[in-house]
């Protein structure tokens, strides 16, 4: 039976798509949110540390899988591996409704002014493409303001002195410290830092008819078991499919975007829960696949006017992958500090962000997310053994006392880190797969460096017995589970993807919705941004939509 013809196609239900799809859906627009995966619960996996988004030892508890995904990673001296899902260099985010925000660690951040205008701020990095947003803050504020309602944040407005200007608190109250928080807190002050609780999406208390969070400790990484952590599965999906406008369909692989002789998509090519291939038409197509298998979705969908994919005759698409740097310090304390208060982080610092002398951009640093055993086993100084007694003594002695200050550096963009359409791998429906090539800006080596010894120093002070870096910023492939800039919003078609309200250039019924489109990652987890820009896109979407193309 043939698909019913719609307004509008949604590939991803995700932080960007799942939000758009109920924009869409509410304002009367008839709409397809396609997801790859299914409905995920905690009852389905539990805290089984080895599959979960953390460590993927045994494979991917959210999905993808490992039989029929996979990607192709390009290393420094030109030659290729395949790679699955349950690998790190994969760069996997989870693969079901509401996508990375089942399993996310929910901090909630909004990005800082500078992260919109960095070229302006910090001049022209050589070797890299660094540039100016083509919006600012204050165009996504209010799209910050409407996310952390919808969603759900908790946290104070009040507490984080460098935090954007905003008019509206938020909706439920911050978080209390755990042990670790306040230690870190009570040292950073005295430092003259200025800690504050993290801004999080978690029911701090009772809110839109789910419980308050009780703080277990296996939380990121892992489904929430009483459904108080805020996603997309939770929130906005739900209204959506409720409006009676909204079709969900799951466990659908979506291949190629159609577009007729005049350029403009007409719909989609998908395979279906039974691996069938079939076509879903609309007037209007919304990519939010995550930065890679956005890129990809793009790139393998070719025509007479785009013999390169989608949106690409000037070969941007895939281009700038970013994710973020993860760098910070260790410490060992002489008394236990654990206290499984979960989720481990909710004390962080902002004051190296940005103003850093000799530093383009910075990072926040936060207390960690606990580790659970198999990840602890990796925590080690240098020299430590990884075997026999003293190791069996270092997992029973030091799980309490350990003391972990880290965060993400803002990476900067390069033109040769990318996104390619595979020519000879495919996946098991015979697609192209993803093809990850280049490598991090050598500057981010720099600035993890910096941000490394300040936290080395707030642990040194708050009394860590031992102390040393963990520093990121090596020179492999970035991305992870924070990807993002390979559709990168632009006024300039010849060096961007998208227009600044993710419109694809040339093709004005195709959007993009997801961290594709961030020309930079910000300093912060950019899970709040991301739903801010989907809230964004859609209100664009709404306003210029009068049904059969855009005013």
């Amino acid at each position: 039976m043939k698909n019913k013809h719609v307004n509008a196609i949604v590939v991803g239900a995700g932080a960007g798509g799942g939000i758009v799809a109920k924009e869409l859906a509410v304002a009367g627009l008839s709409v397809v949110l396609f997801e790859r995966g299914g409905w995920a619960t905690y009852d389905d996996h539990d805290d089984d540390e080895l599959i979960s988004q953390r460590t993927t030892v045994l494979g991917n508890a959210f999905g993808p899988d490992d039989i029929r995904h996979r990607r192709v990673v390009a290393n420094s001296d030109g030659s290729t591996r395949i790679v699955l899902p349950s690998e790190g260099s994969y760069s996997n985010n989870a693969a079901c409704v509401g996508s990375g925000t089942v399993s996310y660690g929910a901090m909630a951040w909004r990005f800082m002014e500078k992260d919109f205008k960095m070229k302006s701020t910090y001049g022209h990095v050589e070797g890299s493409t660094l540039e100016d947003w083509p919006i600012d803050y204050f165009d996504l504020e209010p799209f910050y303001e409407k996310a952390e309602w919808e969603i759900g944040v908790s946290g104070d407005h009040n507490a984080n002195p460098f935090m954007a200007p905003r008019k509206k608190p938020y909706p439920m109250p911050a978080f209390t410290y755990n042990r670790e928080g306040q230690l870190l807190h009570d040292t950073s002050k005295k430092l003259g830092l200025h800690p504050f609780s993290i801004p999080m999406l978690r029911n701090s208390v009772r809110n839109n008819g789910r419980p308050a969070c009780y703080r277990m400790r296996s939380c990121v990484g892992f489904a929430c078991p009483v459904n108080a952590k805020c996603g997309i599965h939770n929130t906005v999906i739900p209204i959506a499919i409720k409006s009676g406008n909204c079709e969900l369909r799951t466990h659908c692989q979506v291949a190629e975007i159609m577009l007729d002789e005049k350029g403009r998509a007409t719909g989609v090519k998908y395979f279906d829960e039974n691996n069938k291939g079939q076509i879903q038409t609309a007037d209007i197509v919304v990519v939010a696949a995550a930065a890679v298998e956005t890129a990809r979705l793009l790139l393998n969908s070719k025509s007479k006017l785009f013999p390169n994919g989608a949106g690409n005759n000037n070969d941007w698409v895939g281009r700038n992958l970013q994710g973020h740097a993860y760098t910070g310090a260790v410490g060992l304390m002489d008394y236990e500090v654990y206290d499984d208060v979960g989720p481990g982080a909710c004390m962080a610092i902002s004051d190296f962000n940005h103003d850093n002398e000799g530093i383009i951009g910075g990072g926040a640093l936060c207390n960690e997310f606990t580790a659970m055993p198999y990840l602890f086993s990796k925590m080690r100084p240098l020299g430590a053994k990884n075997w026999g007694l003293e190791h069996k003594e270092y997992q029973r002695t030091m799980f309490k006392r350990m003391i972990r200050l880290h965060g993400p550096f803002q990476e900067i963009p390069s033109f040769e880190a990318r996104v390619t359409a595979d020519p000879e791998v495919k996946d098991f429906w015979g697609i192209p797969v993803a093809r990850l090539s280049g490598k991090r800006h050598p500057y981010d080596r720099t600035g993890c460096e910096f941000m490394s010894q300040k936290a080395e120093e707030i642990l040194k002070e708050a009394g860590a017995a031992k102390t040393w870096q963990s520093i990121g910023g090596g020179p492999g492939i970035s991305g992870g589970q924070h990807q993002a800039g390979t559709a990168r919003m632009g006024n300039d078609p010849k060096t961007s993807v998208t227009n600044k309200f993710g419109q694809v250039h040339e093709i004005d019924n195709l959007f993009v919705a997801d961290g594709s489109l961030n020309v930079t990652n910000g300093g912060f987890n950019p899970a709040l941004t991301i739903m801010a820009l989907g809230f964004y896109v859609g209100d664009n979407i709404v306003k210029n939509w009068n049904g059969t193309k855009f005013k």
